[in-house]
């Protein structure tokens, strides 16, 4: 596995060649891997915290972003994804341990919520994340609700 840096920033903080590796490799991930066709640059990146692991080339290899607060007063987690060359390495382990981090630096807690891909709620699970209610399509993909409610 190759040495990876963690960066946590604000949108305002990206730069231009971040900002485009972030969205290519959602894009690459959500839209053409997984065949779902959907608007990827929903207009929620200007307000979130990103947080990407980037390999010794500066390649993105991983990827999360928190949402603020809403309706429901819980930070969102989003768009958690692997780059398909780096899955099997524990990069997405990796991400979700420096994205609670992020939450607790940000928010002063762990507290948060997420949907998750159906397939993926064992993972979430492991995190302390638990389903708050049943299977539902999301872009023609099953999502759960989940929620991580200890600080």
């Amino acid at each position: 596995m190759h040495t990876i840096t963690w960066h946590t920033k604000h949108f305002s903080e990206l730069t231009g060649s971040e900002v485009h590796d972030i969205l290519r490799l959602r894009v690459d991930v959500f839209v053409v891997e997984q065949r779902c066709v959907y608007a990827e640059v929903d207009g929620q990146d200007t307000e979130a915290v990103h947080v990407m692991g980037q390999a010794g080339d500066g390649g993105l290899v991983a990827y999360a972003r928190i949402l603020p607060p809403h309706g429901d007063g819980l930070p969102h987690i989003g768009r958690v994804v692997v780059h398909p060359e780096h899955r099997g390495q524990q990069l997405g382990r990796a991400l979700m341990h420096r994205t609670m981090a992020a939450l607790e630096m940000l928010y002063g807690s762990r507290r948060s919520a997420l949907a998750a891909q159906e397939y993926l709620v064992g993972f979430y699970n492991s995190f302390g994340f638990r389903a708050v209610g049943g299977s539902y399509l999301w872009d023609g993909i099953a999502h759960v609700d989940m929620e991580h409610d200890l600080a």
